[in-house]
């Protein structure tokens, strides 16, 4: 018997009724509930005597009772040709066609209801952001540098959803009144106010004004909201390690030549992550061992950070090359290459080398900074907590540091200096 035979045969035991969610519909019914999707018709069958409850959400069999579906259109549709098939009747192609016509129009009725959960790993991004205001208190606004705004409302929370009738708004900012034919402030015909490329100079204070209408018979009412609209830069991370080789005389020239091989070895094994390795600090030491005599060592610190797009070799252009992942990447890189020398040396039979690395002296830091104009602060931006947000006036960022620094002298946003 071929598979549609089979399916066939399944149909044809189906009831007229309910009938029970075998574990393949259970398995669709469960796949379709964590995605947007139909609502599913299962419901919970009673114990003998009971009655049916009107939830017809999923829920556990409990004793006497089971898991049933109704039996969907196009199940209904093969019933219908598999008793006119036991039946010894003919059904001619236009009869089966009828047959799965009607049972898509049924499924499209405007009875179903629709019910759209997100997925799992949904992400909001800034343009599905809409930010509403508050007439209390001015609402913190956060726009990622050279990039589109979120949706930055001209009503509060409860106007959201209501009727206003003949509503005007208008917009200022720090440079004046903003108009609709701006090239990178835009105000929509709502009066929603959406930047375009945003720079860290249009940071600062944007205030609505909003007047409608309740209803055709009030008068009219102003209502005044502050948004605070800051810049904001992921931060400039990397990692930072040190490593130790046993070394020749602190005064030797192999020294350096090693130096120099060293970093050009190390820089080529992540260039094709468009990352970069910095030599920071390279010193030499006399070193007294433990029962054993004084020798030399060489102390290096490296970092390995995330080249831009625009200066690295092979600039990224999808998600798997976040700056994150390229960096984890070089940073696993690396520490293989220091594996792979400890073990060539534990294979030596001859003699050790005068310069050689020394085992389980590799250590890795992640270093978290912010650029100049730029700090992080959890109490001032509970909303963007790992972001570098511009330094507000007041404050200023002069080096790449973590935190904005205060100064009252400072009245720009973004302040590099305290002058």
């Amino acid at each position: 018997m071929r598979r549609s035979d089979d399916l066939l045969g399944w149909g044809a035991r189906l009831p007229s009724g309910p009938v029970p969610l075998l574990p393949a519909a259970r398995a669709e019914a469960e796949v379709r509930s964590s995605g947007p999707s139909f609502r599913s018709t299962a419901r919970q069958l009673p114990a003998a005597g009971g009655r049916a409850p009107g939830n017809d959400l999923l829920r556990p069999a409990s004793a006497g009772g089971g898991l049933w579906m109704e039996a969907s259109a196009p199940v209904r549709a093969w019933q219908g040709w598999r008793r006119a098939r036991l039946r010894r009747s003919w059904v001619t192609p236009a009869a089966i066609l009828l047959l799965l016509l009607s049972a898509f129009l049924e499924r499209s009725s405007p009875s179903v209801e629709y019910f759209v959960r997100l997925r799992r790993g949904f992400r909001l991004t800034q343009e599905t952001v809409k930010i509403v205001g508050s007439p209390y208190n001015p609402v913190s606004v956060y726009v990622m540098l050279h990039q589109k705004s979120p949706h930055v409302l001209c009503v509060t929370k409860r106007l959201r959803n209501a009727e206003l009738i003949d509503p005007s708004f208008q917009w200022h900012g720090p440079k004046g009144k903003i108009v609709s034919e701006n090239s990178t402030a835009q105000v929509t015909s709502t009066g929603s106010l959406v930047f375009q490329n945003f720079d860290e100079s249009m940071s600062g204070v944007y205030t609505c004004f909003l007047e409608y209408k309740p209803t055709v018979e009030e008068i009219v009412k102003s209502l005044e909201l502050k948004y605070i609209v800051y810049a904001f830069r992921e931060p400039h991370f990397y990692y930072q390690f040190t490593v130790r080789y046993h070394a020749a005389p602190c005064n030797s020239i192999y020294n350096i030549s090693f130096e120099k091989k060293l970093l050009q070895i190390l820089s080529k094994l992540v260039l094709d992550l468009s990352c970069e390795i910095s030599l920071l600090k390279s010193e030499c030491h006399r070193v007294k061992m433990q029962r054993a005599g004084l020798q030399n060592e060489l102390f290096f610190t490296f970092s390995i950070s995330s080249l831009d797009t625009e200066k690295g070799p092979k600039p990224c252009t999808d998600h798997q090359c976040e700056s994150s992942r390229r960096l984890s990447k070089a940073k696993t890189l690396i520490e293989r290459f220091f594996n792979q020398q400890v073990e060539a040396i534990g294979r030596r039979s001859e003699p050790l080398p005068e310069i050689y690395y020394i085992e389980g002296t590799l250590q890795m830091v992640w270093i978290n900074r912010c650029f100049p104009g730029y700090g992080m602060n959890v109490l001032k931006h509970p909303k963007c907590p790992e972001c570098c947000v511009i330094c507000s006036p007041g404050s200023f960022n002069p080096r790449d540091g973590t935190h904005c620094l205060q100064c009252n002298s400072s009245l720009v946003y973004g302040a590099k200096a305290c002058v």
